[in-house]
């Protein structure tokens, strides 16, 4: 299960901070391994919060804008937890990192969407049986009892 995001997209978005943030205290060169699980923690945490919404296999599927979307609240998640773990943590790495919680729970809450590309249209439930997402309805039912030929005219 790939991270949502890399250590590249971490230095585009903050280029100076993450070597600030993530320097070894010994050396004062950047810990990268300390980075890559500060981005598995974060893809552990979102997938965590939007397992409410998402199945496994959903959020395996999500499109290249739901991506983008995801992939900016990994950053933050993760940048978070990277400071915590160098004890460098500030208020507004703590904001940010509050608000992308905020923002993905309002997601598993229903008040936003991710889409995928996953189709569910279109096809019968015999053929979906092993394919239907979380948030697909499937109704099966046995044949009508009361029907006008048993029942006769009246």
């Amino acid at each position: 299960m790939p991270a949502f995001a890399t250590i590249a997209d971490l230095e585009s978005r903050f280029p100076n901070d993450l070597a600030l943030v993530a320097a070894d205290e010994q050396t004062g060169v950047r810990d990268d391994v300390r980075i890559g699980l500060g981005l598995d923690d974060a893809t552990t945490e979102i997938r965590a919060i939007l397992a409410a919404r998402y199945s496994a296999a959903d959020l395996a599927a999500l499109d290249e804008s739901s991506l983008a979307v995801v992939k900016v609240y990994c950053i933050d998640i993760a940048f978070y937890r990277i400071a915590l773990a160098f004890s460098r943590s500030t208020e507004n790495i703590k904001e940010r990192y509050d608000q992308a919680i905020k923002r993905l729970e309002a997601i598993a809450s229903g008040k936003g969407a991710l889409t995928t590309t996953n189709t569910g249209a279109g096809s019968s439930p015999a053929d979906t049986a092993g394919d239907v997402g979380q948030n697909e309805v499937i109704v099966e039912a046995p044949e009508r009892v009361f029907t006008r030929e048993r029942l006769g005219r009246i």
